[in-house]
């Protein structure tokens, strides 16, 4: 796709764009500002919804927004009454602060849940990150940081696109998420920047597509949390629409799809306590809904997910996993290979299995799967439809990081 072009910087390469992040111990706060922005956004499905997920909720309403607050630390969930009221008080801070009008702030917050948000500690932090705003390459750093829990690195990115009419436009955005990650999005939080001009409708459109195939397609343990959000502006900065009668430019939402891929790609990579990284591709497939349950069913079995972790081919977990995904399924016609970025090795081919003991097959799995990626690619042979997922290994350090994770 030679009209996207990968760039630095994250939400700097946006124009008319401030954005801060600061952190007091476990607390941080990201702020970002872009008034008077059309926008959108998806949320978790889970149930239990957190305080902030219902507030901005009700914000998106208007389908404008001009500034978005964004803590870490305290996911504001099962807080009752008290949970909307704290979201109140951290918006009319940035209100009178920034001289932004209230209903145009969305709110978002991440960390534990069932516990009361310390407004105090938080509205200090919020103070400094709001004194720090800019639209520098490290005020992007910056937010991306500020919104880690577990995480062990910042996830941002960038891209350039030209248009179908040869005009050009940038999409940025940042994403926090290593644990809770789970096929509905999970403890994950996105937020996404154009410059091109583009109505909240359509962005609604744009991004529940790009969501479908990039964080709904990643699994790290398959919780999925209550406080999952993918928020998206079009500040039109650009002065350049990225629609066409009422229909979102191709090109664009190509990008889009990219971003949100590279964005949750990171997520997978940095999974709670992993050591590597997992991709399962699957074609062949009777249905679109067939490809993704078999995709998503491989990497988020825990016995898989073991194994890769202990670098044992164990095919079977494989098969096992698509067996009972829900997938239409013929074993006597299965493609099973596993892949590195050096070799590609087939341990089935259309229902024959390959790999015995002490086969060049399994020697060649064997070191595969000592790999930091390791490539799942399954073949089903019943239609045409394909999908891909993401995911890690579960690890030692996945149960320690959870079970001390409150104490």
């Amino acid at each position: 796709m030679d009209f996207i072009k990968d760039i630095v910087g994250g939400f700097s390469v946006i124009e008319n764009l401030k954005v801060s992040g600061d952190r007091e111990g476990k607390y941080g706060v990201t702020i970002i500002v872009s008034p008077n922005s059309s926008a959108s956004a998806v949320f978790t499905s889970n149930k239990v919804v957190a305080a902030p997920v219902t507030y901005t909720k009700n914000v998106l309403k208007k389908g404008i927004i001009s500034a978005i607050f964004v803590n870490s630390g305290n996911a504001n969930c099962f807080t009752g009454k008290q949970g909307i009221l704290d979201c109140e008080k951290l918006v009319e801070l940035v209100s009178k602060d920034l001289k932004i009008p209230k209903d145009e702030i969305a709110i978002s917050s991440t960390g534990v849940i069932g516990r009361t948000l310390p407004v105090d500690i938080i509205s200090e932090v919020a103070y400094k990150s709001i004194s720090k705003l800019g639209s520098k390459a490290e005020n992007s750093l910056a937010a991306a940081k500020a919104i880690m829990t577990t995480d062990t690195f910042p996830k941002e990115a960038a891209v350039e696109v030209t248009l179908m009419n040869g005009q050009k436009v940038k999409i940025a955005g940042i994403a926090k998420g290593s644990g809770m990650i789970a096929p509905n999005m999970g403890t994950m939080l996105s937020f996404i920047v154009t410059d091109a001009n583009l109505p909240s409708a359509l962005i609604n459109k744009a991004l529940k597509i790009a969501a479908d195939i990039s964080f709904n397609m990643v699994v790290v343990d398959g919780d999925e949390s209550t406080n999952d959000t993918c928020l998206m502006l079009a500040n039109g900065a650009s002065g350049i629409d990225a629609f066409t009668n009422d229909e979102i430019d191709s090109n664009f939402q190509e990008a889009l799809n990219y971003l949100c891929i590279r964005l949750a790609r990171k997520m997978a990579r940095d999974g709670e306590g992993a050591t590597k990284f997992i991709e399962a591709n699957v074609k062949g497939a009777l249905t679109n809904n067939d490809a993704r349950i078999a995709a998503k069913s491989i990497i988020s079995s825990s016995l898989f997910k073991s194994a890769v972790f202990g670098g044992d081919p164990n095919w079977g977990r494989i098969v096992s996993a698509i067996g009972y995904s829900g997938a239409e399924l013929n074993p006597n016609i299965v493609t099973i290979a596993i892949a590195d970025e050096e070799d590609d090795v087939e341990l089935v081919r259309n229902g024959e299995i390959l790999a015995f003991d002490n086969t060049t097959y399994l020697k060649r799995a064997e070191k595969i799967m000592q790999s930091k990626k390791v490539i799942i690619n399954i073949d089903i042979n019943l239609g045409d439809f394909e999908a891909t997922a993401w995911g890690c290994d579960l690890t030692y350090d996945y149960v320690k990081i959870n079970a001390e994770y409150t104490t």
